[in-house]
């Protein structure tokens, strides 16, 4: 008795890698479903309606790619809100939605990186974090990235830097953007204020 033909023990090894391949991303997904199922489940015994249609429609809307919703469950489960607090889970959902550009969660990452909350501390990765949702014109970014630079944590310090940074995030309002340059005016030299504030005009969103 012979063998199959190699070409079709190749074909067979092919269907069996692209089956494995399917079982594992199903896999994958069911075990990311776990979490927030039981959450779901724990609000609707507790009688927490409102949280198990808020939890789930993000949650599906999440899993099919939606960058708001991958954030809003990232904020669901840094604050604790109808979910027991995972700062991982967070940190996990946030990052999805940073990947696809949305400023919002790139700046919640750069805040979990930078208090170690959900990961261990790096001011790097949070300065790199800051910066990109920075560059996309979020202020709050902006004034955090500026604390950075004041501070020389993950950056070396440089008040002009700061100074920029705080003046575009003080110009869309940000109130501690607008202390913070008071402060940092004091330390500053008349041309050092003038280099920021050209850097500042001459800025443009990325």
């Amino acid at each position: 008795m012979t063998g199959c033909r190699p070409e079709v023990a190749m074909r067979l090894l092919k269907l069996l890698l692209i089956l494995f391949v399917c079982a594992a991303a199903v896999l994958a997904t069911v075990v990311v479903m776990l979490g927030p199922y039981e959450d779901a489940k724990a609000a609707y015994n507790k009688g927490d309606y409102a949280a198990v249609r808020r939890l789930l429609s993000s949650f599906i809307l999440a899993l099919a790619g939606n960058s708001d919703a991958q954030h809003n469950l990232g904020v669901m489960y840094d604050n604790g809100q109808g979910v027991t607090q995972d700062y991982a889970a967070a940190m996990s959902w946030y990052r999805k939605a940073a990947e696809q550009d949305d400023a919002y969660a790139q700046t919640n990452l750069g805040f979990m990186y930078a208090n170690g909350r959900g990961v261990p501390q790096d001011y790097v990765q949070a300065v790199s974090w800051f910066r990109k949702a920075a560059e996309q014109g979020d202020a709050y970014a902006q004034t955090n990235l500026g604390v950075m630079y004041y501070s020389g944590r993950g950056v070396p310090q440089d008040y002009v830097q700061a100074h920029m940074w705080w003046s575009l995030a003080a110009a869309k309002g940000d109130a501690d953007a607008i202390n913070n340059l008071d402060q940092i005016a004091a330390k500053m030299t008349p041309a050092q204020i003038a280099e920021a504030q050209k850097l500042a005009r001459e800025w443009k969103p990325k």
